[in-house]
């Protein structure tokens, strides 16, 4: 098989993947995305021992065990743009032969899971509740990029959501991916379910001003107004859709779950989003591991 230039593949001196530092031996068959690196260092405070860690830049990992499983957990930082560096560097690290930089025949397929916070943006999911996202809604533009099919349905609810939009022509095109079904139902029993939408910011492209003014003053009125076949928009993040397509994509299996630490309908915040966001974090560990 033909050899990834080093210009496209960009590896560390000790041969592990440029931006996350690792190995294959790092990336467990379940690997928990976060985005805060100090998230990490909560999360395997919950379990049983840690076995390994790398650290560069935002990206900080850790291998630890919890009820008999070996689980990756790693921060990502903000953004669909690091999302492309992780879920791109996690996959080659799994199955391109960093030595000889060429794909492997036999290939891993991963499962990815997004523990992140959020903003709901209907009036009835309250703060300080979880969220599980059935459906990625890209308005970062960042799967444009990428050769990849989405279902039937998915371009259905992509163009529905368009065409309720009246989407401005120059903003980037949205996306629409699933999450993966078994995952889902494997960690959601209980929580709201819903499209979440993945902004390219946290300021403008959410609706919120300081500043500058918003270039589309009713856009949030109109995502929060969106129905497709009983499904409608939960709430805001900035890295699901991102997550999800390259999941499809490069053949694994992807699920986000959010603690919701703010109600944008309300104008409320969570007075103790960490109590939330360790409830979460417990919640999913035992569904995970559950025999």
């Amino acid at each position: 098989m033909s050899q990834i230039a080093a210009s496209e593949l960009v590896l560390n001196p000790d041969g592990s993947v440029y931006h996350l530092a690792l190995f294959e031996e790092h990336v467990k068959d379940y690997v928990l995305l976060v985005g805060d690196p100090g998230r990490v260092d909560v999360i395997t405070s919950m379990m049983d021992k840690v076995t390994a860690q790398a650290h560069n830049r935002e990206f900080y990992t850790k291998v630890a065990s919890y009820n008999g499983m070996q689980i990756t957990v790693m921060s990502t930082g903000i953004g669909t743009d690091n999302i492309d560096i992780a879920i791109n560097e996690l996959d080659a690290a799994v199955n391109i032969d960093l030595k000889n930089r060429s794909i492997k025949k036999e290939k891993r397929s991963l499962n990815l899971i997004r523990l992140g916070t959020s903003g709901a943006l209907q009036e009835d999911i309250p703060v300080d509740s979880l969220v599980v996202s059935k459906y990625g809604l890209g308005l970062d533009g960042l799967m444009n990029y990428y050769k990849w099919t989405p279902t039937k349905e998915e371009i259905s609810l992509r163009d529905a959501f368009i065409h309720h939009m009246a989407y401005p022509m120059e903003l980037a095109k949205p996306y629409i991916v699933e999450s993966d079904q078994a995952l889902r139902l494997k960690i959601s029993a209980a929580y709201e379910s819903g499209i979440t939408a993945t902004a390219s910011g946290f300021y403008a492209p959410q609706g919120r001003i300081l500043r500058i003014p918003l270039a589309h003053q009713d856009l949030n009125e109109s995502i929060s107004s969106f129905e497709w076949n009983k499904e409608r928009v939960t709430n805001y993040e900035m890295e699901t859709s991102a997550l999800y397509g390259l999941s499809r994509a490069l053949g694994h299996n992807a699920c986000t779950v959010c603690a919701i630490i703010a109600n944008r309908k309300r104008g409320e915040y969570s007075k103790d989003y960490k109590t939330t966001v360790k409830r979460m974090i417990a919640e999913v560990l035992e569904r995970l591991t559950a025999h």
